[in-house]
């Protein structure tokens, strides 16, 4: 296994993730200078944040001037989430890999990182996370830093369309498996179709977006394990 390959791969799958990631932090940075943060207190918050809805979220509470313990809370509910997505990449993980490898790669275990990760063929090196946590992660601060910089000059059309670019990289992360991958496909579709029941049902819509993830990942991806489980390499050879 080559440490040095699989950075560099990961550096390369990283750098549109890190556009991608510059677009939208733009917009949390201008909206972090109009709620008075100054340019070092949003780049470090992205910095150690490393979720676009728990940064957006977390600044409306500070201009709310709410509490910590409020903070906490829903930067809890908010990322659980990554709880699951973190499950599922250390389980890709060679048994043996030491616990810090684990414990690094959580820090930047976006959606887009867990996306390309997940995607990988056999065994994950943690070196390939590392190469592309090292491109995605600079890649939302500096757009946070350019946002703070720009502050409120562009005008509301371009902020509304530039909010709306993580939405296409979660788009490009599931498109390519799901073409050619039905059960994959099935279960993009499903998700889609449960989602939409859950924001026009009364009772359910009220869920917050956080748990409501967590539910419908323990439901559809739950579902999707028991129904078709993939075979282990031993499994297969033993077909």
């Amino acid at each position: 296994m080559n440490h040095r390959t699989e950075f560099k791969q990961g550096m390369a799958d990283g750098i549109p993730i890190a556009l991608g990631y510059m677009a939208v932090s733009f917009t949390f940075g201008i909206m972090a200078k109009d709620a008075g943060l100054t340019a070092f207190q949003a780049v470090l918050l992205s910095l150690t944040n490393l979720t676009s809805a728990g940064q957006f979220a977390g600044l409306g509470i500070i201009v709310a001037s709410s509490s910590y313990l409020e903070m906490a809370f829903t930067q809890l509910v908010i990322n659980l989430r990554y709880c699951l997505m973190s499950c599922a990449l250390s389980q890709k993980l060679d048994f043996k890999a030491p616990f810090f490898h684990r414990f690094f790669i959580a820090y930047g275990n976006t959606d887009e990182i867990f996306g390309i990760c997940s995607c990988r063929e056999g065994k994950l090196d943690p070196f390939y996370c590392y190469g592309a946590i090292s491109v995605a992660s600079p890649g939302w601060a500096f757009g946070t830093f350019l946002g703070v910089l720009s502050g409120s000059i562009l005008p509301a059309r371009i902020l509304s369309a530039l909010g709306v670019a993580l939405y296409g990289m979660f788009i490009a992360v599931i498109i390519p498996p799901a073409k050619t991958d039905k059960i994959i496909r099935g279960i993009v579709l499903a998700s889609m179709a449960v989602s939409f029941v859950f924001t026009i049902i009364p009772v359910l819509n009220q869920i917050s977006s956080g748990f409501r993830i967590i539910l419908l990942t323990l439901l559809i991806a739950g579902t999707a394990a028991l129904l078709f489980p993939i075979k282990s390499e031993e499994a297969i050879e033993n077909t």
